[in-house]
């Protein structure tokens, strides 16, 4: 066992005890992943079958983003669409096809206004230098219904084009900047049956891959105890060369089996 008390294997054993405590870490994460995307999935299934709240009860004040558990609750809201400062969210893809997503400020009683993702157009067949064909919202009072989706990241530049605005990610705060009323800081993706959604394509919503990261879980904690497996192995194989090597050396001993 002595044989092994020296400067190479503690440097081995300290490496393999350090590399699968990472791996160890690595796996948590990726179990934490996991968790986090099967409660988006439950949260999506939830929002098919139950009854829509209203949406003040589940978003804040304009300007404050909800909480992450608060995405995909399904909610309702009544008032007027404002055509006039509709925005387009551009090469969107539905079913395999790029065209654009159809956001239209939903003026609310207290003055205050809801991002309502109408649902996907495609672009007009003129090409990209020609306005998308976008059914109009409908005039008057109107009760929509759809689920809470969370401002996006990463947002690029909002332009005015085709007598709308148009940028590339849903990000509510820069759209709100641009608008000339406080708005709510999330937005709703709309049922495809809610006023305002006749005529465009709906949203699919995909579940998140939990499995992946489970599977990925997983596999970091066999490569723990694999690196530890390994450095026994290892040293098994080295105790028996040095027992051939000089008979009057002691064996491998059953720990280091």
């Amino acid at each position: 066992m002595r044989s092994l008390l020296t400067p190479r294997w503690l440097g081995i054993l300290l490496a393999a005890v350090l590399a699968s405590f990472v791996m160890v870490l690595l796996g948590r994460w990726q179990w934490s992943r996991y968790e986090l995307r099967s409660a988006i999935n439950d949260r999506i299934d939830a929002s098919t079958v139950v009854a829509p709240v209203p949406v003040r009860d589940v978003l804040g004040p304009p300007g404050t983003a909800p909480d992450d558990d608060h995405a995909w609750t399904r909610v309702s809201a009544t008032g007027q669409y404002d055509p006039s400062q509709e925005i387009l969210l551009r090469n969107r893809t539905v079913e395999g096809e790029v065209g654009y997503e159809v956001l239209t400020p939903l003026r609310l009683a207290d003055g205050t206004a809801l991002l309502v993702n109408r649902g996907w157009v495609k672009p007009n067949p003129q090409g990209i230098t020609a306005a998308p064909d976008v059914p109009a919202a409908p005039a008057g009072t109107v009760t929509v219904v759809g689920r809470v989706h969370l401002s996006e990241s990463s947002p690029g530049a909002i332009e005015h084009r085709f007598g709308r605005w148009e940028t590339r990610r849903a990000a509510v705060g820069p759209i709100a900047a641009k608008l000339p009323y406080p708005v709510l800081g999330a937005y709703v993706l709309a049922d495809g049956d809610t006023p305002g959604a006749k005529g465009l394509t709906p949203i699919p919503v995909g579940h998140e891959n939990a499995w992946l990261n489970l599977g990925y879980a997983v596999q970091w904690w066999i490569f723990s105890v694999g690196a530890l497996v390994g450095v026994g192995l290892l040293a098994r194989k080295d105790l028996r060369e040095l027992t051939a090597a000089d008979p009057t050396a002691p064996s491998p001993t059953p720990a280091l089996t």
